[in-house]
């Protein structure tokens, strides 16, 4: 039993909930785990510094080997991407965090630093933060999809009554070379340059997304002063490119699994959605360094106010979630072939299977 009381849902909301919202389906009433996991709620001043100063000297000695690698013509400059990328990946947790208001206990400090990473993972801060509220208080939910930067997924009966052009662009979208390879830089590197698509409502976030775009450009064009056009487009595109791919990709394997959780507004529920819809994805530790624990990420759905640093003890310490579903390397690359969610079984399918699906409802009909 992951659920150590019956929970109660809120009424469905016409807008998109801002962060409060999402506190409210984390409060006390709504979620019982939020008092078992009060004691992890706690940040150390200490260890956020430590993490943000480590990360950043990192990340900037990787990059710059690759700046100074490419500067050179040297091939080997391919060996520090990785690295690089990966520690960008962390350092968008990082500012993750903050835009949950858990990696410290100020908010004007979280606010702060949030903003300043955004310039590194050219995401605005403010709008971003908004926009992952929403995808915690509606992530699973069929009639909410899409309200909260969520990665596309038809139902069986969605697919089905699109046209043909409707079809081939969610087959091309959910192709593998778009969504973990495309797809991830246009966001990073295009769409979140605009703000077209905010509500006008929302003036602080818009604000955001003009100040990462300064703030982004005065950088960008200190590095093509400082290397020239070239070098700067050799070292900083294929890292921002591979860092986006697997911030994506990990993102993709945290909701969309075999035997996940999506149902329409009335069967939808919080407590469910974050354990059965947020997979736990065992990292080799190395790599769970490198995404700071984000992969534990059915905790960090029960409680977003869990600093990073903290959900590993959390998991330790309540044997219950531990029960909630694991997902290895070889699993998140398998998952990616799944494609569509079917509400009568439950499950999402494959191209495949869903081709067998359709061939088996045609025999049974004639």
């Amino acid at each position: 039993m992951l659920r150590p009381t019956p929970t109660s849902t809120p009424a469905p909301s016409a807008t998109p909930p801002s962060g409060a919202a999402v506190e409210a389906h984390e409060s006390t009433a709504n979620n019982p785990w939020h008092a078992r996991l009060a004691p992890y709620r706690a940040p150390s001043a200490a260890k956020s510094i430590w993490q943000l100063t480590s990360t950043l000297v990192l990340l900037a000695l990787s990059w710059g080997a690759v700046f100074a690698l490419v500067s050179i013509g040297s091939w080997w400059a391919l060996l520090p991407i990785p690295l690089a990328a990966g520690l960008l990946v962390r350092t968008f947790v990082l500012q993750h965090d903050c835009g949950h208001r858990s990696f410290f206990r100020s908010t004007a400090a979280n606010d702060r630093i949030g903003v300043w990473l955004g310039l590194i993972t050219l995401t605005p801060y403010h709008t971003w933060r908004r926009l992952h509220a929403v995808h915690h208080a509606t992530s699973g939910d069929l009639d909410r999809r899409g309200k909260g930067g969520e990665i596309l997924l038809l139902t069986v009966d969605e697919y089905r009554a699109r046209g043909f052009w409707g079809r081939l662009a969610y087959r091309l979208y959910r192709n593998p070379f778009v969504l973990f390879g495309i797809g991830p830089f246009y966001q990073f590197a295009i769409k979140q340059r605009f703000a077209y698509d905010l509500p006008k409502t929302w003036k602080r976030e818009r604000r955001s997304v003009w100040f990462t775009n300064i703030g982004a450009a005065v950088l960008l064009t200190l590095g093509i002063l400082a290397f020239g056009w070239q070098t700067f487009v050799l070292a900083y595109v294929p890292v921002l490119a591979l860092g986006s791919a697997i911030g994506v990709w990990m993102f993709y394997v945290q909701h969309q699994y075999e035997e996940g959780y999506f149902h329409h507004r009335k069967e939808w529920d919080y407590v469910d959605a974050a354990i059965k819809g947020s997979s736990h994805f065992r990292l080799p530790k190395v790599l769970q360094w490198m995404t700071a624990n984000i992969g534990i990420h059915h905790v960090h759905h029960l409680d977003s106010r869990i600093p990073n640093y903290l959900l590993q003890t959390a998991l330790d310490q309540q044997p219950e979630l531990q029960a909630a579903e694991q997902m290895t390397l070889a699993d998140a690359f398998r998952v990616t072939r799944l494609k569509i969610w079917d509400e009568k079984s439950e499950r999402l399918l494959t191209w495949g299977e869903y081709a067998r699906l359709t061939a088996d409802e045609k025999r049974s009909a004639s």
